[in-house]
């Protein structure tokens, strides 16, 4: 890992002494290790064989090999596979007077290992079993340097016995320990010969060699060292200040630091390292104020490495007007007390669902205001020829009634039960499928989605967002409980009240430090669709329990088939809490 230099070396020249150059590879002494087991998991299998090869800088200083009982019986494609049946190892040392020598074989050594979790993994398990502390070896894979520096071309696979083969090891694998020891010895040079032109000639390097990680992304790693391992959101920075990329993590530190990993696959975000100069932490006190800060301050930077939520302002909604002949109209924000559906990501799928509507009701679709009256006769245009207009236009005797049979379904279908544009739609995607017109039925069933999911979507949000105040609490696995404070579907406070403290204190106490939110246009909620999103997945989780809501009568819900009054819902939750009172349970009573 790169370290930053100290103020006080910048600008001059630091000759570095060979200890900060690290141990070189002809230093390190390595114990190639192998092992023979009755399984490939060990937490249910034994050690049959373990064996190791000392080596160091070419030279072969010793070897270990040494058959084990591990206590069971040898299963028979095992014992086909490495030739060691139950009969070898039934009077073979068990793994208690094994692993001790071999332990000290490797005492101050680096251990080797071809998939090196296997072996190693088993090894832990055998410390573990005997409750002897784990050495703590620094440990080299060769199968991850393989796939660094030997190609397809070369190899067909990076198995063991293909790269002998390859490099012309003198022992060829056969699935006995000491045998595939000395195969992987080989193996190891042959690699450490290729990745010495790469610059790894060093032990520090080998920890590094097999990530593909560029380097100058790997130097920005310091950048993590100073973060909080605490829920929250970070901000990646860079010239000016500039805010790059925001996100969110339960752990910002271990968050973080995984861009500069192998784990960071994206190129756009490895790009937004490499001109990254600070990450700046902002902790939060739960994870859902972490997602809600998230959003804000995406909408607030607009970093041009994040891909959602940084407009807010482009989201769509579709309204009927309020004139004497309503029609749909795309706005970017709700208008008046008159129905509306959305937020759409974006204006043509807003008007996708406009098309829908038009597909399944007469609305008009001229743009001009109308009088309840028309001063002039006038001539039906070509929609009310096809029959896709009732043309209140044309009426000469007082209002159209029929026209506002028509409006009054739009405001059902938009507010209440869409079943009647669902239906509509529907039977004209089965005609256009049966006369095999699969491209017009595609179209007709994505405007009919669009429609649906923002018809659900506003019926969803009205009710939070009518409620001047919500306050939900949910037990913390420490046994405090996690407040929030919502109001008009804003999360307007939030925090952790610990298991000693008064909880109904500490809702008082967020209740009256929480912002103060003024009532949005309804259905449209007074922040970002998807923060008031985010609080209402919150509310819906299992364990959560409404504390207080300010006068839940005036936040009607008028979906007609998936919500209920939050007069019921209050009702239901207060008597709830009333019955785990009663019983002894730890509950909070209803404010």
């Amino acid at each position: 890992m790169a370290i930053a230099p100290a103020p006080e070396h910048v600008g001059r020249a630091v000759q570095p002494s060979f200890a900060d150059l690290g141990t070189s590879l002809r230093d390190v002494t390595f114990v190639v290790v192998d092992l023979e087991t009755t399984g490939s998991r060990a937490s249910d299998a034994g050690i049959t064989e373990i064996g190791a090869v000392k080596v160091r800088g070419g030279e072969v200083l010793g070897e270990f090999q040494s058959l084990v009982d591990p206590g069971r019986p040898v299963p028979a494609f095992v014992a086909r596979l490495t030739g060691i049946t139950t009969a070898m190892v039934a009077t073979a040392p068990g793994i208690e007077l094994v692993l001790p020598s071999f332990l000290e074989f490797a005492r101050d050594t680096v251990l080797v290992a071809h998939n090196a979790p296997f072996d190693v993994g088993f090894l832990r398990a055998a410390c573990e079993s005997l409750d002897y502390d784990w050495p703590g070896f620094a440990v080299v894979d060769t199968l991850p340097l393989a796939r660094r520096v030997v190609t397809r071309d070369e190899a067909r696979n990076h198995k063991l016995a293909t790269l002998a083969a390859l490099f012309r090891a003198t022992t060829s694998p056969e699935h006995r320990a000491l045998a595939d020891a000395r195969a992987t010895v080989d193996v190891l040079h042959g690699l450490l010969e290729r990745l010495a032109p790469l610059g790894v000639t060093h032990l520090e390097d080998l920890a590094t060699a097999a990530d593909p990680v560029p380097a100058d992304v790997r130097r920005k790693a310091p950048l993590a060292d100073a973060l909080p391992q605490a829920p929250g959101v970070y901000m990646f920075r860079g010239p000016e200040d500039e805010v790059l990329y925001v996100g969110t993590s339960t752990n910002i530190r271990k968050r973080v630091r995984s861009y500069f990993t192998a784990a960071e696959k994206r190129r756009r975000i490895t790009e937004m390292v490499r001109i990254a100069h600070v990450v700046t932490p902002v902790v939060c006190s739960t994870p859902l104020e972490a997602q809600v800060r998230e959003l804000r301050l995406i909408a607030e930077h607009s970093p041009r490495y994040n891909r959602r939520s940084k407009h807010p302002e482009r989201q769509s909604w579709v309204r009927l007007t309020d004139e004497p002949y309503p029609r749909l109209s795309v706005v970017s924000e709700v208008r008046g007390d008159v129905p509306h559906i959305g937020p759409f990501g974006s204006r043509r799928t807003a008007q996708d669902a406009v098309a829908a509507l038009h597909d399944a009701l007469p609305l008009r679709q001229c743009t001009q205001r109308l009088p309840v009256v028309p001063t002039a006769p006038r001539s039906p245009c070509a929609l009310a020829g096809l029959g896709r207009c009732s043309a209140p236009c044309t009426a000469t005797d007082g209002p159209d009634a029929q026209y506002a049979d028509v409006a009054s379904a739009a405001t059902d279908a938009l507010t209440g039960d869409p079943s009647g544009v669902v239906g509509a739609l529907a039977a004209r995607v089965a005609r256009l499928a049966a006369q095999e017109r699969y491209e017009e039925a595609g179209q007709v069933t994505a405007r009919l989605r669009a429609f649906v999911r923002a018809a659900a979507r506003a019926q969803r949000l009205d009710p939070l967002s009518r409620c001047a105040e919500l306050v939900a609490a949910r037990r913390t696995t420490s046994g405090g409980w996690e407040i929030v404070v919502v109001r008009h579907a804003r999360l307007a406070a939030t925090a952790v009240a610990g298991p000693d403290d008064d909880p109904l204190a500490a809702v008082e106490a967020l209740r009256a430090t929480a912002e103060d939110v003024p009532p949005p246009a309804p259905p449209a909620p007074a922040c970002h669709p998807e923060e008031a999103a985010l609080v209402l997945d919150w509310l819906e989780q299992p364990g959560v329990r409404l504390v207080h809501a300010s006068h839940p009568w005036t936040c009607p819900v008028r979906s007609a088939v998936a919500h209920a009054d939050l007069d019921d819902v209050a009702a239901s939750v207060s008597s709830a809490i009333s019955g785990a009172a009663e019983h002894g349970a730890d509950t909070m009573a209803p404010c």
